[in-house]
């Protein structure tokens, strides 16, 4: 329908929106909304009679009220907003010279847009529907269709609104092929059917089952390239890109999965080239390749979705059955963990050719018929690389940082200005530290980045002040109460709340719909939001805990922790880490580390730690009882703290007085479980619960071979580890 188009010009667009912006100042969640209404409207606008001029207006204005109605009546209710606000709009419209006419229509909608009181013109009706269309995820998150679908139909006013709402909102939940049973906390421990648990989408879930289908067809080309000998560093790099976009908790950005979908055939038909090139100049005939390697992306998102929903885990499970695909499940996440490191140590400037040889063969060969020895024997595989991997990644860390140094570190926060930083990317940490130096911004850690307080070049910074919070799974509660920026810069993001998805932002392969994302280390909005906040207004009390226990501080004290054991001072070690996360069940972490006699030594690492981390534990002649290790890669010191003490009493690491209690959550747990298997590392116990991808079958062989067990009770566990 052609729209009656009564234009304004850009630049009182922009003026608008500048008014708009000085009224809200820091409230960066109101400004975002105001645009995002403003988009949404012009779609809407696009199909719809109606003036350009108040539409653009109203959707800039329509909630300018709603700071003085707080400060007036201490609510932002609907109905005091609609009082405040049209003088505001008046005000600031008669300042920017708008006709009459248009400031009275505008003033009408803004004091009416919650009510729909006394109004009824087709710019209303658009605006209306924008509004309501932005608030529709967070008013309604959980409904089923049949709600969403009586909802729109009796709110909504306009024609296009409506198609636009149940398009959105309606049609994408009638496609529920979803399944994912990647993590711990996996619906009913059996998979995720209809929205994952994590916060992803059918949607999502598609498209990122979509990716790893691509990657293998990417893959099945490199490989056959590389056998003859030729190689293509970006294909190499974006295969790790992808598996690790694809880990729980990264990227649930449907837009920012389309391009990598795109890139990935790209890459894939250049892997082509390069293959059938390679075969012309060595004489033989290139093979002719199917599955994965002829998958081409479809011309839109909704076809790239029902793409990912033909070829999901079911179509598998109903073609191999249940537990060949969980061995494919396996190696696939184990590959997905080890790329998060490989991806880390690339960043850094360290790679190993081998490694991104294995990423092609492994993933060629899930595309092809295996039995499952063949298929565990691959999975064994992965274990062995992921070592390399992780010790690229410490070599990688420390050659940039340092070795790791025991090292307090505050955890209740210090007066002034504040940017959280969460993930696992210390490269990141370090951009931003020298970006906020000298602004007056303290920059505090939180998750997994804890242990770069023991980095060496990391702690010079005077303005890294502390950790705050505690793992991943607490953060919409914390952030919510963070005054601060927050910066995500791998996995490990939740939905955020509406209260601060203004100012948390995204870097690297994460990815949230509607969360500003900073590339390439560009960390200045990230500051400015900082400063824009109100940061701590106190000092909080002056505690700490101790990390920094790497292999190289606790070799350097191996001496003293050999003649402890041969005394008798020490009895025991156990290992206590891996991931935390919210399902019920992970108390038992807590109780067992606190039952673990005070002759006793307990390491940890990775974000399980923050279960028992803020716990007084003592030492033993001098040595702390606790010893945190550091992030999940870290599983590299500890193997290397175990072997070291195995050489220096003779035996293997199975001969030490050793427990691994391992607790997982994703897939970077898995590939670390897999190279601890690989070592021949026995009597691990895993949980809170199994994997649901290791079926009956599956367990059963690694019960035999390795002795892997669930958790059971405190004092069964304790009574058996201790013999």
């Amino acid at each position: 329908m052609e729209c009656d188009r009564t234009r304004q010009p850009a630049e009182v667009v922009n003026s608008l929106i500048r008014a708009m912006k000085d009224v809200f100042g820091s409230d960066r969640r109101r400004i975002a909304h105001a645009l995002e209404v403003l988009q949404v409207a012009g779609e809407i606008l696009a199909e719809e009679s109606g003036s350009e001029r108040v539409v653009e207006a109203a959707a800039i204005l329509h909630d300018i009220g709603i700071q003085e109605a707080e400060r007036k009546f201490g609510s932002s209710a609907g109905r005091y907003q609609e009082i405040e606000g049209p003088p505001i709009a008046r005000r600031i419209m008669q300042d920017l010279g708008l006709d009459e006419q248009t400031i009275e229509h505008v003033c009408r909608i803004v004091g009416s847009h919650h009510s729909a009181r006394d109004i009824d013109t087709p710019e209303f009706r658009i605006l209306w529907d924008a509004d309501w269309m932005v608030n529709i995820p967070d008013a309604f998150a959980g409904q089923s269709k049949d709600k969403l679908e009586r909802i729109i139909n009796k709110v909504f006013k306009t024609k296009t609104g409506k198609e636009k709402a149940v398009n959105l909102f309606v049609k994408r939940k009638e496609r529920m092929n979803m399944f994912c049973y990647q993590c711990e906390q996996t619906a009913k421990g059996r998979g995720c059917t209809v929205s994952g648990v994590c916060g992803k989408d059918p949607e999502t879930a598609a498209l990122q089952d979509l990716l790893v289908y691509a990657t293998k067809g990417l893959s099945m080309y490199a490989h056959k390239a590389r056998e003859l000998g030729v190689r293509d560093r970006d294909v190499d790099v974006f295969t790790t890109e992808a598996l690790f976009t694809t880990i729980t908790n990264v990227n649930f950005d449907p837009e920012r999965l389309r391009g990598l979908l795109i890139r990935a055939a790209v890459l894939r038909d250049q892997s082509k080239r390069l293959y059938e090139e390679a075969c012309r100049e060595a004489g033989r005939t290139p093979e002719t390749l199917s599955g994965p390697a002829v998958w081409m992306p479809a011309d839109d998102l909704n076809g790239l979705i029902q793409q990912g929903e033909e070829i999901g885990i079911p179509t598998r499970k109903e073609a191999l059955g249940e537990d060949v695909t969980g061995l494919q499940e396996l190696i696939t996440y184990g590959l997905k963990g080890m790329a998060a490191y490989a991806d880390h140590a690339q960043i850094l400037g360290r790679e190993d050719d081998g490694v991104y040889a294995f990423f092609h063969e492994a993933l060629n060969f899930l595309t092809e018929t295996h039995t499952a020895e063949e298929l565990t024997a691959m999975a064994l595989k992965c274990g062995e690389v992921n070592l390399k991997v992780m010790e690229l990644l410490d070599t990688a860390n420390t050659g940039a940082y340092g070795h790791p140094v025991p090292t307090p570190v505050r955890i209740e926060p210090i007066r002034g200005k504040a940017i959280l930083i969460s993930g696992h990317d210390l490269k990141d940490l370090g951009a931003l530290l020298e970006q906020t130096e000298g602004k007056g911004i303290n920059v505090y850690t939180h998750g997994e980045m804890l242990p770069a307080h023991g980095y060496p070049e990391l702690k010079q910074y005077k303005h890294l002040v502390g950790n705050y919070g505690g793992a991943w799974q607490d953060q919409r509660k914390e952030f919510d109460a963070f005054p601060g920026a927050i910066l995500m810069t791998t996995n490990c993001i939740q939905k955020p709340k509406e209260t601060y998805k203004a100012r948390i932002f995204t870097t690297g392969l994460v990815a949230w719909p509607g969360v500003i994302h900073v590339p390439d280390q560009q960390f200045a909005p990230v500051i400015e939001a900082a400063l824009e906040a109100d940061g701590f207004q106190e000092d909080g009390p002056d505690k700490t805990i101790l990390v920094g226990f790497g292999h190289n501080a606790v070799l350097g004290v191996a001496d003293k922790v050999i003649e402890a054991v041969k005394s008798g001072a020490i009895r025991h070690f156990f290992l206590i880490g891996g991931c935390d996360g919210a399902r019920s069940g992970r108390n038992y972490y807590t109780e067992l580390a606190k039952a673990v006699p005070k002759d006793c030594i307990i390491m940890t690492l990775a974000c399980g730690k923050y279960r028992f981390n803020k716990l007084e534990f003592g030492d033993i002649q001098g040595i702390p009882r606790l010893l945190d290790i550091g992030q999940c890669n870290d599983a590299h010191s500890a193997i290397q703290i175990a072997v070291a003490l195995a050489n220096a009493f003779d035996t293997d690491v199975n001969g030490l007085p050793l427990s691994m209690v391992i607790s997982w959550y994703e897939q970077k747990a898995v590939c670390i479980l897999l190279s601890l298997l690989h070592l021949g590392i026995r009597n691990i116990r895993l949980g809170p619960t199994l994997p649901a991808f290791v079926t009956p079958a599956v367990l059963n062989v690694l019960v035999e071979h390795f002795n892997i067990m669930p958790n059971s009770t405190v004092e069964e566990d304790l009574a058996a580890m201790l013999g």
